[in-house]
């Protein structure tokens, strides 16, 4: 079999098992199934077929995304659970060939709109968006056809509060696609809460998304969030912040007589607009981050006060 042919029958397999289940290991390196399909140019190499596959592995699909495009194509999104709760969640996307389900490699997705509709009291509707991440890009050290974004839900969609997440999609340069899809936006567990608001100076209104505290273990962790700026009007998206700040952290357990730990540092910008530190966390149980904000020549922004933290439980 040629090269074309091989990778054509790895990613026709990795694509198909995937879509059925994203973590179900049943590929292993001796897979030689065969078809014989040749010259199908839009699809990824046999090599990234295997990561785009090996990453989808450790994620789990959410259905509700899943969409059909122009009768030949099918997009897929995965979050780290397969569902979505308040404050960031990372989400990444591929599409596949309908005739074959091999991973393509050019498509686009952008303009990406989370809204929440909430119902009040008066009968009234009130309406807001939430940070996002932005049009979705590729993922270091992966294949084109896997790219990625982000959404910090403010509050938990309950009773007749919803969410909708809508976007744009093009696949091939091909026409483009407007989708809105209603979304499911759980609460955290008790004793964690990873997004936080504060005012500048000028009234503006900024939020502090935690990345993926759920993965932090005793002892030393990188800490990572991003800050994003309300916008106006409130129901489109809330882009991340162009104001550079620095902000400190002061974790303590307030269980435990609110002692804190040494050894932590203070996030600060990175290139890809995340803020990034360390902090050391020297036991499990509820972690209380105290933050700080400041501007760039170290005056006060906001916290500093107590009032302003996350809350992590290990």
């Amino acid at each position: 079999m040629n090269k074309t042919g091989l990778y054509l029958t790895l990613a026709l397999g990795l694509s198909f098992l995937s879509a059925c289940n994203s973590n179900d290991d049943v590929l292993n390196d001796n897979f030689n199934g065969e078809i014989t399909i040749d010259g199908d140019v839009e699809c990824c190499s046999v090599e990234e077929a295997r990561l785009v596959y090996n990453f989808v592995k450790t994620v789990r699909e959410m259905p509700v995304f899943s969409d059909t495009i122009d009768g030949t194509y099918r997009l897929h999104a995965y979050t780290s659970g397969g569902s979505l709760h308040v404050g960031y969640n990372d989400l990444w996307v591929v599409v596949t060939k309908l005739k074959n389900a091999n991973y393509v490699k050019e498509f686009t997705l952008q303009s990406i709109t989370p809204l929440m509709t909430m119902q009040m009291a008066s009968g009234m509707t009130m309406q807001h968006s939430a940070p996002t991440g932005g049009d979705a890009e590729g993922v270091t050290d992966q294949p084109s056809a896997l790219k990625h974004t982000w959404v910090s839900f403010l509050m938990a969609a309950e009773g007749d509060d919803k969410w909708e997440l809508s976007y744009s999609l093009s696949v091939q340069g091909g026409e483009t696609h407007m989708i809105t899809k209603a979304v499911n936006v759980a609460a955290l567990p008790e004793g964690q809460s990873w997004l936080k608001s504060f005012k500048d100076e000028s009234g503006d209104t900024y939020f502090l998304s935690l990345v993926s505290p759920d993965k932090w273990q005793t002892g030393s962790n990188d800490i990572r969030a991003y800050v994003s700026r309300k916008s106006t009007p409130a129901t489109d998206p809330y882009p991340v912040a162009d104001r550079v700040f620095t902000i400190d952290i002061d974790p303590r357990m307030p269980d435990m007589g609110g002692h804190t730990s040494p050894d932590n540092e203070a996030l600060t910008l990175q290139d890809d607009d995340s803020y990034l530190g360390k902090i050391n966390l020297t036991m499990t149980g509820l972690w209380r981050i105290y933050l700080t904000v400041k501007d760039e020549d170290g005056n006060l922004v906001a916290g500093g006060d107590n009032t302003l933290y996350w809350d992590v439980t290990l």
